[in-house]
């Protein structure tokens, strides 16, 4: 049978995928990007956001409808709220819990012998039970090898869940406590994929910097981690380089950026989401950090690191929020020059704690907003991309770009770069490019 996963929302949701497709193909199926071709089809869902929601019911609609033809067998995962697990149940033949992934094929073997009735997982009972979750994923689901999609890029997942309860969010509701994996299989997994030959390695948790704390004394910290890594890059001919996503600013500690500075292997990038730049809107949100101590970040940053570039996530229209209150976001956003910010209209998640307060900015509010901070982003990155003008970089190519004849890499800061070059070998490999030009979010070069 051929199958097709489709992976929505954040990059776990993909390294997850990746795992899905592995146990599928250990089972004897083939994969097929092409989804009407497909016998199994499956989501990886993400209940962030209402958005993303919306993509799972156009892509079911769509499947349902095909079910009508031939015989289909549709499944859910992913970080998914139980109120949106009712709504769909109806629709899915099979919809787990990540953590369940090794039953898959069970489920897949009963839903073929038993067409009519939907496997649906109720609700982990223990979602905040840690030695479940620690026995669900280092004994289970971290067990299994993930089929990478890219031979150059690779997703390591290091911890799961989160415990910061940030009044917007949903994830510790759908992926429950902090579970951090096992650092010796960490450390195994990225000299594999050196070993393989892979060029970008992406560490990934909810909250990465709070690494281990769930096992103080018995695993690893996050810049111990770190530091076991660089010590990994240094002693290996092959270059490569190292990432992580997402750290919160409450846990971000001197010691990270200095582990950054200390080994050439991990990139010079961080992600740092602000959320929002005023004191009284971060508390609403349970952020746990205020302006002034994410500021100095900022500047901790900038002295050890002067050449990190630094992303952002920002949330506009929460709750409550005045336009003053925006004010100070859009100062914030103007102060820290950030090279690329992520912005979002803010929307009630079910099971989130501030799902039950008003959602008392109007949508066309929000949408100004959202506009008016995007113009101020794109002012700030085109001056800031100006700098590169002249200036060599390394940079990885990562396909083809949407120019015709030209190709896109990244650079070690992820400023996406196009050239004019149609040889699809150099795809996967370090090329040297020289910068000409520049936009808002992207700059052009040549290869040299």
């Amino acid at each position: 049978m051929k199958y097709c996963v489709v992976p929505l929302g954040c990059q776990m949701n993909k390294s997850d995928a990746e795992r899905i497709a592995q146990v599928l193909e250990q089972q004897g199926h083939t994969p097929t990007e092409n989804e009407e071709e497909a016998d199994i089809l499956g989501v990886v869902a993400c209940s962030v956001r209402q958005k993303s929601v919306n993509r799972v019911y156009g892509r079911i609609q769509k499947w349902m409808h095909w079910k009508k033809e031939r015989d289909i067998i549709t499944f859910l995962s992913g970080c998914v709220l139980p109120i949106d697990e009712e709504k769909l149940q109806k629709q899915f033949d099979i919809i787990f819990k990540i953590n369940d992934l090794p039953k898959l094929p069970e489920y897949l073997e009963k839903q073929t012998k038993n067409k009519q009735k939907p496997i649906i997982t109720k609700q982990n009972i223990n979602l905040f039970d840690y030695k479940t979750l620690y026995k669900d994923y280092n004994e289970g689901f971290w067990k299994i090898q993930p089929k990478h999609t890219s031979n150059f890029h690779a997703f390591v997942p290091i911890q799961n869940g989160c415990n910061k309860y940030c009044t917007y969010c949903a994830v510790p509701y759908t992926r429950g406590r902090e579970v951090s994996r096992n650092s010796d299989e960490i450390l195994t997994e990225i000299q594999d994929l050196v070993n393989q030959g892979y060029k970008s390695i992406t560490l990934l948790g909810q909250n990465v910097n709070s690494y281990g704390k769930d096992k103080s004394n018995q695993e690893l910290t996050f810049t111990q981690l770190l530091h076991k890594i660089g010590k990994l890059g240094n002693n290996q001919e092959k270059k490569f380089w190292l990432y992580y996503t997402s750290p919160h600013p409450s846990d971000m500690t001197i010691d990270v950026l200095e582990a950054m500075a200390q080994y050439n292997c991990i990139a010079k990038q961080i992600h740092l989401p602000l959320q929002s730049g005023d004191d009284q809107v971060l508390q609403k949100m349970n952020r746990s950090y205020t302006l002034d101590h994410y500021r100095n970040i900022i500047h901790q940053i900038h002295q050890i690191l002067p050449t990190a570039t630094i992303f952002t996530d920002i949330i506009v229209g929460f709750t409550d929020e005045t336009k003053e209150q925006f004010n100070n976001t859009l100062q914030a956003l103007q102060e820290f020059q950030f090279n690329m910010a992520y912005i979002a209209q803010y929307s009630p998640r079910p099971g989130a704690k501030s799902a039950t307060w008003d959602d008392n900015v109007s949508p066309e509010e929000k949408k100004q907003r959202y506009h008016q901070l995007t113009q101020a982003l794109q002012q700030i990155t085109y001056q800031q991309n100006k700098n590169m003008i002249q200036k060599t970089y390394t940079a990885l190519v990562e396909g083809p770009d949407k120019k015709k004849g030209h190709l896109l890499a990244r650079t070690e800061g992820l400023i996406p770069i196009n050239f004019p070059e149609t040889d699809t070998n150099l795809i996967g490999t370090f090329v040297s490019l020289k910068v000409h030009s520049v936009t808002p979010f992207a700059a052009s070069a040549t290869r040299i």
